[in-house]
Order: C-alpha cells, then structure tokens, then sequence
C-alpha cells in the first residue's frame, strides 16, 4: 500500500493518493485542479490513477475531479446522501458512479469504504481504508472536512458563506451524533484530513498532517463534550470569517468545474487597456512603489485567498508581476479556486508611489487606526481607540472610514496591510498609512497602546 499525501499552503488544503503497489491501481482523493502532482507521483510510483472521489462539495476551492478524469480515464465516485440539493449535477456523466453510506470502491487488493459523516455538510463522506493482505482492521480514515487535527468542521459555512439559512444550528447537530458514531472505530485508525492550519473550515485547526483517532479522542475539544447542546454552542463560536468566494465554489463544484486541460500561463502585455490590474508583487515592493489605481495582493501565502475575497469572476485583470514566472504562479493560484481571470500581466512601470509609513510611536489618538484582522484576531487584543472592519469586507464598508482624516492600517505582521492601503486609494482616500509591522510591532515597541481580551 502507498500513500502519499498533497498539501497546498495557500488553501491549507489536503490531498491523497492511494495506491496498491501489487496491481499498479491507484485512487485520488479530493484533488485540486492543479493536476500534474497527481500524474507525477502516480508515474514515480508505478502507479495509474483508476478510480477519483471526494469527500464533499468543497467550498474553499475548485474540484480537480473533472479535471483529472479527462486526463486519465479514472472512474469517479461521488456522495448520494444529504437528498437531492445535494447531489452532484455531473452524476449523469458516463464515468461517474454514485455512492450512499457502506459503498466499497476497491483499489486492487485496497479497499475505501463510504462513511456518511453529515454536519460540516449534508452529503459529506469520510473513507475507511483496509489494506487486505495486511490486516482486515482498517488502517486509516480520510476524513475530508470532518474529522481534523484538533478541530471538526464547521457547520455554518452553508448559511454564513452560501446563504442556506437555518442550516446552521442543524448541522452541528448533526455533526455532533456524526462524531458519536466513531465510538465503534478502533484508535489505532491514522486520520488523514482534508485540511490543515490556515484553513477557514475551522477555528483551530493543527498543523499535523496526520493523526490517529485514539488521539484525537484525548485532544480534540470536539470529542471532549458530551452533551449536544453544549457542543452545538461550542461549535458555532468564534469560527472565522468565510471568504466570499466560498458561494461560488459552492456552485461551480455542484455543477461541475470546467475542465481547462492545462493549468493557464499568461502573456506579457505593453498595458493593462481598460482591464482592472492586480499588483502581485512582493508587499515590499509595492511598498516602495505604488502603481496608482491597483489592487495590490503580494504573492504571498495568502494570495488565493484575498483574490477570492476581493476579485470577481466574470471581469478579467491584467497581473502586475516582477517575472514570468511570478505572473503564471498567481494565475495558478487564482485558477484553483475558479478565477480563471487574468489575461496578461506586464511588469511594474518606472514611477510609482511609495507607501507612507508610520511608527506605533508617532500614532497621537487623532488619527483613524483601522485594523483589518479577523474578528477572533481583535476579540484577542488591538490597539486602542482603534477601529476594525475586516480585510474581505473592507471594500463594502469604506463609507464607514473618513476621509477627512489621516487613516492609519496596520494588521497582524504586515501582510494584509498593503492590500487594504491600495483600496483605500483606490477610492481616493489620500492621506492613508501604514505601520507595516503590523500589531506584533505595536506589542513590541508601544505595549502600553495595545487592549488584550
């Protein structure tokens, strides 16, 4: 048995490949539309990629199971539970098989049965793993967004994110008898989650990229409750924001991703015409020149993310980048979640504007301090007197911003903060800085501006 294990930091997004090494077969579970590091492994392996499944209709990113099908001709398996709005509408196609709780997909001498494991999502699916010439007691559990490292998944994306309201308080209802139903699932099963630290599919996700269900059942907050109710108040506080874009994915991945064939690369152009322009140069760069008009999003680890947030899908962009290579990296990145929107980039123009910085030390009480954290980040600690209004809802909610007065950003560390800057003089707001370190450098250098929970 082989299993190897995909993991995309800027989703904090979790894919598998299983493989039996006897017959050559191979399974992929939940893969990204980014394709080629499935066809590469299976190769070095020895392995073809027959058979493809998820655990569920993901909402932080677009489903490379079309894509992959098309590619190699694998079988697909999908989710047959939750009731008719929650199937898939691409069942119908010749390749796909649907499947209910109990089903058996079997990989060679490898077999993955379906466990209908509801609440983060009606129809979500976990797999039990039994290597058969090994052992009859399973070996692992493939938990999408069910089971993490630390956490469960959460229940009110479906209202929060996708508008399904009264879904909510349901799900972690359902979630709850969900994880009381592993009672019969022996400790010894390693669990193998979709996702990882960084995702917004949970409030405190560990980093591990595995972990045993034995542990989980002594560390996990989840398992620790006993009584719904209190788990159902548990789970529904302090989940993060979801990103806005997590309706769209909804949707696109119900219906079917597209299937491009390849991932985009994108042209060089002379200039951006009539097309919106995203600067995805380093946040130090932009600092030192602002091209006016821009959006800036640094090709940084969050770079998915707040494109998702802040861009829409039917308008295309031009990339500013400082490479080829760097313009085809956010193309890529933008693609895994379905905005398949830039259509060229050019490099940075001579002139530009700096960014004007300021010190914690220098900030009087008379300016606007806007803080776009989340909201679990501010309920922590925050500067002062200051103002928050979350990055992904800053760009509806500027009316709440003066622009008679000096605005002054900051965020954790520095990496959010440019983005909000460049939408605030977007918008004409001219007299806008920035403490680029971010809170940490506020804790640091001015403790005493700095209100703790």
């Amino acid at each position: 048995m082989i299993i190897r294990n995909f993991f995309e930091p800027k989703l904090a997004q979790a894919s598998y490949l299983v493989g039996c090494a006897k017959t050559g077969e191979a399974i992929v579970i939940d893969p990204l539309r980014d394709i080629a590091q499935y066809l590469e492994m299976a190769a070095a392996e020895g392995l073809r990629i027959t058979h493809i499944t998820e655990t569920h209709i993901h909402a932080d990113y677009l489903s490379g199971t079309r894509e992959l099908a098309a590619a190699t001709g694998a079988k697909v398996y999908l989710s047959d539970e939750g009731g008719s709005d929650w199937t898939y509408e691409f069942s119908t196609d010749p390749n796909v098989s649907l499947m209910k709780d109990g089903f058996v997909i079997r990989v060679g001498n490898l077999s993955l049965k379906a466990v209908h494991t509801p609440g983060h999502t009606p129809e979500h699916m976990s797999f039990l793993l039994t290597d058969h010439p090994a052992s009859e007691e399973p070996h692992s559990f493939f938990t999408g967004d069910f089971i993490f490292a630390g956490d469960v998944g959460r229940p009110d994306l479906l209202e929060r994110a996708a508008s399904f309201q009264g879904t909510m308080e349901k799900g972690a209802r359902v979630l709850f008898q969900s994880i009381q139903a592993t009672a019969a699932l022996p400790d010894s099963l390693l669990i193998w989650p979709a996702h990882g630290a960084g995702s917004a599919c949970g409030k405190s996700l560990g980093g591990s990229p595995v972990t045993s269900l034995g542990y989980e059942r002594k560390a996990n907050w989840a398992f620790q409750i006993k009584s719904e109710e209190a788990f159902v108040e548990a789970v529904l506080a302090g989940q993060p924001e979801p990103p806005f874009y997590f309706k769209e994915m909804k949707m696109r991945n119900k219906k079917g991703p597209v299937v491009l064939g390849a991932m985009p690369r994108v042209s060089r152009v002379s200039a951006a015409g009539t097309k919106d322009v995203v600067d995805v140069r380093s946040g130090s760069a932009i600092r030192l020149g602002y091209v006016a008009g821009s959006l800036a999003i640094p090709s940084n680890k969050g770079l998915t993310n707040w494109a998702g947030w802040l861009l829409k899908y039917d308008e295309p962009v031009v990339v500013i980048a400082e490479s080829q290579e760097q313009a085809d990296q956010a193309a890529r990145d933008m693609a895994t979640i379905g905005l398949d929107v830039v259509s060229g980039w050019m490099p940075a123009p001579g002139s530009g504007e700096p960014f004007i910085e300021t010190s914690c030390a220098q900030v009087s009480g008379e300016e606007y301090v806007l803080d776009v954290r989340g909201i679990n980040e501010w309920n922590a600690a925050h500067m002062k007197n200051a103002h928050h209004i979350p990055l992904g809802y800053l760009s509806a909610r500027l009316d709440e911003v003066p622009k008679d007065s000096r605005v002054v950003v900051h965020c954790a560390g520095g990496n959010r903060s440019p983005i909000a800057v460049s939408i605030l003089r977007r918008a004409g707001f001219s007299n806008v800085a920035e403490i680029p370190g971010g809170l940490m450098e506020v804790a640091e250098k001015c403790p005493g501006k700095v209100q703790e929970a």
